[in-house]
């Protein structure tokens, strides 16, 4: 019914309630005002209850299929005892489900002595008189407007129910114009999420950081409990690569196992949507306990499946729309397409920096070393030419120091020329690789110490995060500290305050320590990490004179 309707539907009423006109104008108008969706609803609730003098209002908003509903917005209601009530009505069932199934404007004097009425929850407020009128949107069912309790404890009158339905057409034009601004508004922020994505992951930044932000953006557009980034296990399944929750530590890293149900479809490209998690047959991990409505979308471009992306809400939470599905299923191509972006353009620069590696390595060796030897075969000849003993003595130390140096760079050669992959998985292997590369651009070794068995007491993803941890500050050191000095620890018999065991990486140099206003992104970086598994980072006064310069230094839990 347009406005027009509206008019004559109010030109057909009864002098009675033409006298009432100008408070229903009021009333339309105050519906009429904003256009977020749950605002109108909550507008037309109080607008509603107040025309028809009706201490509760309600919303009941029919979900898609036309069987129950999607949402319910109350009025008159208090916060506590809708707390205690608890879970909202479905539309399954009772009254609320009949109004469903006959959408037709009801009237009842009792609603408790009504044979389809179902009872009420523990805890819900008693209530005998009632009025029901549906709300109509571009001639579809949007869903029911319900008034209970008429002031006085009187019935609700044939004046009140034209009132209402004069209301309730007005309403379907106002909830109408909102449901285009919220899904206009819907389809921007997940298109600026997708931009966000690709930002980030087309950045250069860190894989891992790159993936967290699909989680977070996820989590964020799909108004989810936690974002989810999975990626294919070695062994089989999925792996849980990256978290956006209250408390992302207890999943991460856990693999869902090739034989669940859900593992196939993901990786085959089919998308799963589930109305219960706790309760769904095809998810058979306990991760799944906490979760209701759930979305597990494909990471899939150019015929590759990359991974997965699950965004699931809390249990009891409404669940996904055609609508939210649709523009979720699209936010995860787009980043599955920023994902081989990502790859492509990593292996570039991969390639890149191994070929300048292997230029810098040829030019150690054909030419600084070249001339470190014929430098050291030149002071070896003046040695045995002078016959006096300091100049000897001299000589031959410099002839020392020059043979020290030509193994260093041979050892700065051969940590060029190695590919990860052939460098051994034990952490200390791979923290003094990192040592070693560092050496070449800071112009010396920074020395080392470890304490504690680092190789059989960390585990696989706390020692990744740690490396990555040390290379950042390794390259914060080289870039901006300009430190002729550097000590790096790795203890793995660190106890946190809790009580449990951790490692913890302290890199120390006598650098110009840490600026006022200076950018802090690397320090951020190795604080998400650090939390991401339970632990912490933090920085303070380095080994220089005076303690000048910085230490950082990292933790995790064991």
């Amino acid at each position: 019914m347009s406005e027009e309707d509206s008019a004559r539907s109010l030109q057909s009423l009864s002098t009675e309630i033409t006298a009432q006109v100008p408070r229903l104008l009021e009333a339309m108008r105050s519906v009429g005002t904003g256009l977020e969706l749950h605002s109108t609803l909550d507008r037309i609730c109080e607008t509603a209850a107040e025309l028809a003098h009706a201490r509760y209002a309600a919303i009941g908003v029919v979900n898609e299929e036309g069987e129950g509903l999607s949402d319910f917005v109350t009025y008159g209601v208090p916060e506590p005892v809708a707390h205690e009530i608890g879970r909202r009505p479905d539309g399954h069932r009772g009254l609320l489900g009949a109004l469903i199934h006959d959408p037709r404007p009801l009237r009842l004097a009792d609603l408790t002595t009504d044979p389809r009425f179902a009872g009420f929850p523990p805890g819900h407020p008693l209530m005998r008189t009632f009025l029901g009128v549906p709300i109509r949107v571009q001639g579809e069912i949007f869903g029911n407007l319900y008034l209970a309790e008429k002031d006085g404890g009187g019935e609700f009158s044939d004046y009140d129910l034209h009132l209402v339905r004069v209301l309730a057409t007005e309403a379907g034009i106002a909830i109408g114009n909102a449901r285009l601004y919220e899904a206009a508004r819907q389809r921007e922020r997940w298109i600026d999420g997708s931009v966000a994505v690709t930002t980030a992951l087309l950045s250069g930044s860190d894989a891992d950081d790159a993936l967290t932000v699909v989680a977070e953006q996820a989590r964020r557009l799909a108004g989810a409990a936690a974002g989810i980034v999975l990626l294919p296990a070695e062994g089989g399944g999925l792996e849980i690569v990256a978290v956006s929750a209250d408390d992302p530590t207890d999943s991460l890293g856990v693999i869902i196992p090739a034989q669940s149900p859900v593992v196939g479809m993901l990786l085959s490209g089919e998308a799963v949507f589930v109305d219960d998690s706790a309760t769904d047959a095809r998810l058979i991990t306990r991760l799944a306990d906490p979760f209701g409505p759930n979305m597990l979308l494909p990471l899939h471009s150019g015929g590759r499946v990359l991974g997965a992306l699950a965004m699931p809400r809390a249990r009891g939470d409404r669940p996904f729309t055609e609508t939210e599905r649709t523009l979720a299923t699209q936010f995860a191509s787009q980043a599955a397409l920023a994902l081989m972006m990502a790859d492509a353009q990593r292996d570039r620069e991969r390639l890149a920096v191994y070929e300048d590696r292997d230029r810098i390595a040829r030019d150690l060796h054909d030419l600084v070393i070249q001339r470190l030897f014929a430098t050291g075969m030149m002071l070896e000849s003046a040695q045995r030419r002078s016959d006096v003993p300091e100049v000897q003595t001299g000589v031959g130390r410099a002839v020392d120091e020059l043979d020290v140096t030509i193994q260093e760079i041979r050892t700065a050669i051969f940590a060029l020329q190695q590919e990860p992959a052939e460098a051994p998985s034990g952490l200390r292997t791979r923290v003094l690789r990192e040592i070693n590369m560092a050496a070449v651009p800071l112009g010396f070794k920074p020395s080392h110490r470890f304490v504690g068995a680092v190789d059989s007491l960390v585990g696989e993803l706390t020692a990744k995060n740690l490396i990555a941890a040390l290379r950042e500050a390794l390259s914060n050191a080289f870039r901006h500290a300009g430190a002729a000095r550097i000590e790096v620890v790795v203890d793995a018999t660190v106890t946190l305050e809790d009580g449990r065991d951790a490692v913890r990486l302290s890199v120390a140099d006598d650098g110009v320590g840490m600026p006022e206003g200076g950018r802090r992104s690397g320090l951020r970086n190795l604080a998400r990490r650090a939390e991401s598994l339970g632990g912490a980072s933090w920085y303070g006064r380095g080994i220089g004179e005076g303690g000048g310069g910085t230490t950082v230094v990292w933790q995790a839990p064991l």
